[in-house]
């Protein structure tokens, strides 16, 4: 289990080891590594998700290590409150960039035409930070859309152990 420390609140996630390993230990290097401390969720789309995981304040990105395999075949569907790996276009691009769903997004799902993209978690308690966050205001900013106008940090991840 992860807890999130941001500038809107706490959140915890319980990680998905067993359908998706490598982007469960891909996060978890991260994670180890603090390199999400100082991140920003930098881009929050209302009705859909909010992602972060990569991007620095004045939305400078971070260095990442290499790129994942896309576990999207998992049989994890992209619901409310799940965590899936943001990547390009192409498939196998994940590094460190996470989305939160913040509704039922079936057609991010793996199907036939659609690779879809990776579930690795979901939100066990804290969602209505997850919701907060999707309410702020955003706007175009540096050549990106959908950027939160106050910027909403990342101040922590860490592991927690089971009785936490």
């Amino acid at each position: 289990m992860l807890r999130f420390e941001t500038t809107a609140g706490r959140f915890d996630v319980e990680l998905f080891d067993g359908e998706s390993p490598e982007t469960v230990a891909n996060f978890l290097r991260y994670v180890d590594e603090a390199f999400f401390d100082g991140t920003l969720f930098h881009r929050v789309i209302p009705g859909f998700m909010i992602q972060g995981g990569g991007m620095l304040p004045g939305l400078e990105p971070k260095e990442t290590q290499a790129p994942i395999r896309n576990e999207a075949t998992n049989g994890l569907e992209n619901l409310r409150g799940t965590l899936a790996m943001a990547r390009t276009n192409d498939i196998n691009s994940a590094t460190s960039q996470f989305f939160i769903n913040l509704t039922d997004n079936d057609f991010l799902n793996h199907a036939p035409g659609n690779y879809g993209y990776a579930v690795f978690g979901r939100v066990i308690e804290g969602m209505d930070v997850i919701d907060a966050i999707a309410a702020v205001a955003t706007g175009r900013r540096r050549g990106h859309a959908d950027v939160p106008v106050d910027d909403v940090v990342i101040h922590s991840v860490r592991r927690l152990a089971a009785a936490d």
